[in-house]
């Protein structure tokens, strides 16, 4: 007879690397909530605050501001593949892994995509973004604001003028920076933003929140077609619609909209830990959780630098939630990571492509950017890199760390 294994129970950990990270003890709870049918007026009544409560976090007043069932990927999916029709041009700034995942999945949509790059730890200027679009003339801007790759966040207050200006749709993936960065979707005219939890929203990873611009939904109205077995005498059957179903953001916006059609199941779960994601930082304030951010990056940025370590990439332009460090000759760098996990339950991260093996990425966010798992994560840091050679200034990095604790009082 072969035995059942017990029930789930994880180690304790300390997720401190570039997400996912562990997340708020009350979005835990509030995944745990009585499950109701999709169309129970409860169901629908936390759907609508849901969206209200991403309203403020994006800050816009789009209508269509709701989450995909899904991880962030879904998220970008969903927004490429109904934004986009086979043949549209896309122009996407690649600055790290994840510009070139949004490469990817337009060139899965069809698209003829163009890109441009600069090296692994740099940001594209407004300058270099504006002469692309002159020159390839694209349907679409696809342009991630913080990738973990690199620990890079794209300034984007004035891409949206320069795509307003040549006619050009404007898509941001915010994945690892909504929550943590300034984030301003309408002032900025974004045309649309997606995001996933697991990073400085708190959350753990399976939803992912969107938002839509009015001229975004236009286009997606416009390649609408519902499934045979829900259609309406009516409905629309666009020629050109949109080559998935699960992601076709036209049912699924009539799914959060009145209608409610009968599209998915929504992940009831999920939902519940979306929403109180948004609720814990809306009641801490979106401002002071970005301030919380920024200091608990600094406090870490100053500890790393403390130990002697050297801080890749372009500084003044570093995500506050995530730093990458190099690591030190003669140091078995996936060792030593494992040798935090082992040792002091605590996870870091490595990096992709030319950074594997280079970089630790170390986060500080969501509900990890607090003082303590900074300090904890320092100390233990420090441990770790003495037993593998490297020579580091005992306490080098606690005390650079509590010297910005101090300084922010």
């Amino acid at each position: 007879m072969t035995l059942l294994p017990g029930p789930i129970d994880p180690p304790a950990r300390l997720l401190m690397g570039p997400g996912p990270i562990s997340a708020y003890p009350s979005v835990l709870t509030a995944m745990s909530a009585q499950l109701v049918g999709q169309y129970d007026p409860f169901m629908t009544g936390a759907m609508a605050e849901t969206q209200e409560l991403y309203r403020r976090i994006w800050a816009t007043r789009n209508d269509a501001t709701l989450l995909i069932d899904g991880t962030s990927r879904a998220g970008i999916e969903a927004a490429m593949i109904s934004l986009v029709r086979p043949g549209d041009r896309v122009l996407v700034p690649v600055f790290g892994r994840f510009g070139h995942l949004l490469a990817e999945i337009a060139e899965r949509a069809m698209a003829e995509v163009h890109t441009i790059e600069v090296p692994w730890g740099q940001v594209f200027t407004p300058a270099a973004i504006e002469e692309a679009i002159v020159r390839v003339r694209p349907h679409l801007l696809g342009l991630v604001q913080g990738d973990t790759s690199t620990t890079m966040l794209q300034p984007l207050d004035e891409i949206g003028a320069i795509c307003d200006r040549h006619g050009v749709l404007f898509y941001s993936d915010a994945t690892a920076s909504l929550g943590g960065n300034p984030f301003e979707a309408d002032a900025w005219g974004l045309d649309a933003a997606t995001a996933g939890l697991q990073k400085c929203l708190g959350g753990p990873s399976g939803s992912a929140p969107i938002t839509l611009s009015e001229r975004a939904v236009e286009i997606i109205r416009s390649r609408k077609k519902i499934e045979a077995g829900i259609r309406e005498p009516g409905d629309e059957d666009a020629p050109d619609f949109v080559r998935s179903n699960y992601f076709d953001l036209g049912m699924i916006l009539d799914y959060w909209g009145p209608r409610r059609l009968n599209h998915h199941t929504e992940a009831t779960s999920m939902l519940y830990g979306a929403r109180e994601c948004a609720r814990v930082l809306l009641g801490e304030g979106r401002d002071a959780v970005i301030e919380r951010h920024v200091l608990h990056g600094e406090a870490m940025l100053a500890g790393v630098r403390g130990l002697g370590l050297v801080v890749f990439g372009d500084v003044a332009h570093k995500m506050s939630n995530v730093v990458a460090v190099e690591i030190p000759e003669g140091v078995a760098g996936d060792a030593a990571r494992q040798a935090m996990l082992e040792d002091f339950g605590i996870e870091i991260g490595t990096s992709f492509g030319p950074l594997h093996g280079r970089v630790w990425r170390i986060g500080t966010m969501g509900y990890n950017a607090r003082k303590d798992a900074v300090l904890t994560t320092l100390a233990a840091l420090e441990q770790v890199l003495r037993r593998f050679g490297a020579k580091v200034p005992a306490g080098g990095g606690v005390e650079a760390a509590l010297d910005v604790y101090a300084g922010a009082r």
